[in-house]
């Protein structure tokens, strides 16, 4: 290959990594809240705060959202953070996107982390 791709990157807070990238009409979002003493309802709300700065970053919003992503340390959460992505995602289902949950292990003291892909206007 000889590299003319163009490839948008919005750097991550951690060396090797970015908290999004955009190809084309998409974009790619992951986010978990930097502040790990936070409970999970506040440490939902804060990575849902990263995921709208770097769709930002990459010319889009969480309106054009195409699928989500969900991690939980604990699945047991689900249902406090389905209260927050209600109220996060909005009432019109024309802007819901296909999500999916599951649990699974985390770094130390992170409640969730959410990954997100787009669709960027022209």
């Amino acid at each position: 290959m000889d590299g003319n791709i163009s490839i948008q990157r919005v750097a991550g807070v951690a060396p090797g990594r970015s908290s999004g990238s955009a190809f084309g009409n998409l974009a790619w979002a992951v986010a978990t809240s930097d502040d790990k003493s936070l409970g999970l309802r506040e440490q939902t709300v804060a990575a849902f705060a990263k995921i709208e700065r770097t769709l930002a970053a990459l010319e889009t919003n969480k309106k054009y959202l195409l699928s989500a992503t969900i991690i939980l340390a604990d699945l047991n959460d689900k249902e406090g953070f389905d209260l927050e992505w209600k109220k996060w995602v909005g009432a019109d289902s024309q802007h819901w996107p296909q999500r999916s949950c599951t649990g699974g292990t985390l770094s130390s003291g992170t409640l969730v982390e959410i990954m997100v892909v787009a669709a960027r206007p022209s």
